[in-house]
């Protein structure tokens, strides 16, 4: 784990050493729409706003204009057997606006796979339609079924 305290000093030459920060970012696709210019991140509970400008401006060289955060309220479920009521931890979202010039558009990874997927899944589909027509005509006529035979 990474950490912002002083490393305890060890006999020897002197070490690499590394700091970093005990915060951790992730971006996330907003549920509502967004201006093109406004970027929304899930964070640790312990950031403040001018640690998220901080580290993603020093970080990422991301120039910020604003930083607004928020706290979203773990999911609470109540078991319906045993009665005990549990909830999802509570999670801190900042939404960062970038300046006007700049826009953000949540990243496409797999855009050549989500359209050959569309394809095979409309190729298996239309093959299953066929062969379930097939075997119901193949066992149209067969004793036992309703309509096998004529009055």
């Amino acid at each position: 784990m990474s950490t912002r305290w002083y490393p305890i000093y060890q006999r020897g030459n002197p070490q690499l050493r590394v700091f970093l920060p005990n915060f951790w970012m992730k971006l996330i696709r907003p549920e509502h729409e967004q201006p093109p210019n406004v970027v929304q991140f899930v964070c640790s509970m312990e950031m403040t706003k001018h640690d998220v400008k901080n580290y993603l401006e020093k970080i990422y060289n991301l120039p910020v204009v604003d930083v607004r955060t928020r706290i979203a309220m773990g999911k609470t479920k109540r078991d319906l057997i045993m009665g005990y009521i549990s909830k999802h931890e509570d999670t801190k979202l900042a939404y960062v606006t970038l300046p006007k010039e700049t826009k953000f558009e949540f990243p496409n990874l797999f855009p050549a796979e989500a359209k050959q997927k569309t394809e095979d899944d409309k190729k298996s589909l239309d093959e299953a339609k066929k062969n379930h027509k097939m075997y119901l005509e193949k066992n149209k006529h067969r004793p036992g079924t309703p309509g096998w035979f004529t009055i």
